[in-house]
């Protein structure tokens, strides 16, 4: 465990000097290399992951397609482990770094327990539900309602208005996992979009053309 004033300028959530204690005694950082996975659905969870440092993709898998959830980001945790750990039953998700991270892992069983000592620890536990929550109406609405080929025009021009470069770095198979539909349909699309000349496709990126 690295000193607690670094951990704590990181995890600012948590501000009660006990509760404060209470990780440091019973937590535990892990690292975590990108593409680790952390959490594989049908896991039984006996930990809650926080987020300290990096990124994580939870997604559901079935056969040859992935369904986005959500991003767990730095002083988050994953809803689904949450729930699993909470409610003791398996994950219905996986979890990986899609880049190096930090983790504290805190022991599943101290989840109920400080939520009725710890007012920052019970926010923490309420906010996670009700992002995970909106986040998840959000991508159930964008993937009901809305043709794909307009999801691929706002994934790439929402990573282009983000980072700031026309030049998106992801294959056709990464953005099939990420809107939830297979490479066949993306790769149909994108060749549209080039013969519309809106993008030019390269070797592991895809150009946007103003």
């Amino acid at each position: 465990m690295e000193k607690p004033e670094e951990l704590f300028k990181k995890l600012k959530s948590f501000s009660e000097p006990e509760l404060q204690k209470e990780i440091l005694k019973h937590g535990k950082l892990i690292k975590a290399n990108k593409g680790d996975i952390l959490v594989r659905e049908g896991q039984y969870l006996n930990f809650l992951p926080i987020v300290i440092e990096g990124l994580l993709r939870v997604y559901q898998e079935n056969e040859d397609r992935e369904i986005l959830l959500y991003y767990v980001r730095p002083e988050q945790t994953c809803m689904m482990s949450l729930s699993s750990a909470y409610f003791d039953y398996y994950s219905t998700a996986n979890g990986i770094a899609v880049e190096p991270s930090e983790i504290l892992v805190l022991p599943a069983h101290l989840i109920a327990e400080w939520q009725l000592k710890y007012p920052s620890w019970n926010r923490f536990i309420i906010t996670t539900f009700k992002s995970r929550y909106d986040e998840l109406l959000t991508a159930f609405g964008n993937v009901a309602f809305k043709p794909v080929h307009v999801r691929v025009k706002e994934y790439l021009s929402g990573y282009q208005k983000s980072n700031g470069s026309s030049k998106v770095p992801i294959s056709h198979q990464s953005l099939a996992n990420e809107l939830g539909t297979t490479r066949v349909v993306i790769s149909r699309i994108l060749k549209q979009f080039e013969q519309e000349n809106l993008i030019k496709l390269h070797r592991g990126y895809i150009e946007l053309i103003s």
